[in-house]
């Protein structure tokens, strides 16, 4: 297992596949039991892999209390990350639901409680709310901060225009910086490409990519008529075959599958990986993990990388369909544009 920096933000040094526990526990009716949740988080460590992401909604709760068991006597081992937003029980209401201050704070004693710790690594908001301004959400990650209650924040799955707004408040008022942000990403749900991805790479956020099989699609499985997430979860969380795009995806992973001899899923979490982007892998078994860690020996060679990028392409949106027509950008280089040495970065 190799390790990255995460994001320009911090030091922190992370394994290069997370391993997400949303399997951790039974309570949705679908996941691992504790003691295969002890052999596939033993399994992964012994890889190297030192990054774990939960939530407190996860098995409602029951994710992290396994973690809080599982990691007594290594805790330091790891980066732990956790999230707030829907709350850890079946029943909670609306004042410790949502992005506020007061439901973060509560969310936080809570998890901290389920998973025997002090300190939460890093604490994502899990998505937006809706009514939540970003300057209270960034407020309440300082006050953590400065408690020593967690010690690096992110997004996950906000827009690319409130991302960057938190980042410039952020660093304009000195607070506690965004870290990373947390997406889907795959090679069925690659309109995060769109956005949020140049936006991290110009403003130096980390990205994590969660789903990175499209919920078991790209692993060819439902073909063969197995069930997983897509009856698992009810059909959340997962990416249908349902159009004549994604046929030509898979058929496209299964050729090279099938040439190279690798595992397809092992070859899908690769790609995501090579679009730079921190996998999150989410196995219900050990079998499953040590399938996901091939893809940390796989190097996707430049003829796979463009069948993949082709098959699985975007149609342009606006304004980058305007922005990456040669003719306007041949007009905005006055005419040099061959004679340009362009940044590697994007710039915001």
């Amino acid at each position: 297992m190799r390790y990255r920096v995460l994001g320009q933000h911090t030091g922190l040094r992370v394994s290069e596949l997370v391993l997400g526990t949303g399997n951790f526990g039974t309570r949705w009716g679908h996941g691992a039991e504790p003691d295969e949740a002890r052999r596939m988080l033993d399994a992964y460590q012994a890889a190297g892999g030192n990054f774990l992401d939960t939530a407190d909604t996860y098995q409602f709760g029951e994710s992290e209390e396994i973690l809080g068991h599982l990691l007594q006597g290594r805790r330091d081992e790891f980066v732990l990350a956790t999230k707030y937003t829907q709350a850890g029980g079946r029943s909670d209401g609306i004042l410790v639901t949502g992005n506020s201050r007061r439901a973060m704070v509560t969310s936080v004693e809570a998890s901290l409680r389920r998973l025997k710790t002090d300190r939460i690594d890093l604490y994502w908001t899990h998505f937006p709310d809706r009514v939540t301004p970003i300057e209270e959400i960034l407020r309440g990650f300082d006050d953590l901060a400065r408690a020593g209650k967690i010690l690096y924040a992110g997004l996950s799955d906000f827009p690319a225009w409130r991302v960057a707004r938190a980042v410039t408040l952020a660093e304009v008022r000195g607070s506690l910086p965004i870290a990373a942000i947390q997406v889907e990403h795959s090679l069925v749900e690659r309109t995060t490409e769109h956005e949020l991805l140049p936006a991290a790479d110009a403003l130096g956020l980390g990205v994590v990519a969660w789903s990175p099989l499209g919920g078991g699609v790209l692993t060819g499985k439902y073909r063969r008529g197995e069930a997983g997430r897509k009856e698992g979860f009810g059909g959340r969380v997962f990416q249908d075959e349902n159009s004549a795009q994604r046929t030509r995806i898979v058929d496209t992973l299964l050729a090279i599958a099938d040439e190279t001899g690798l595992d397809p899923g092992a070859l899908a979490i690769a790609w995501v990986a090579r679009k730079g982007s921190l996998p999150i892998i989410g196995p219900r078994s050990v079998q499953q993990l040590e399938s996901n860690l091939h893809a940390t020996q796989i190097t996707l060679s430049e003829d796979q990388l463009v069948r993949l990028d082709q098959a699985s392409a975007l149609a342009p949106i606006f304004p980058h369909n305007l922005i990456e027509d040669p003719a306007n950008q041949q007009k905005a280089s006055g005419g040099k544009l061959a004679d340009l040495v362009l940044p590697t970065r994007q710039v915001a």
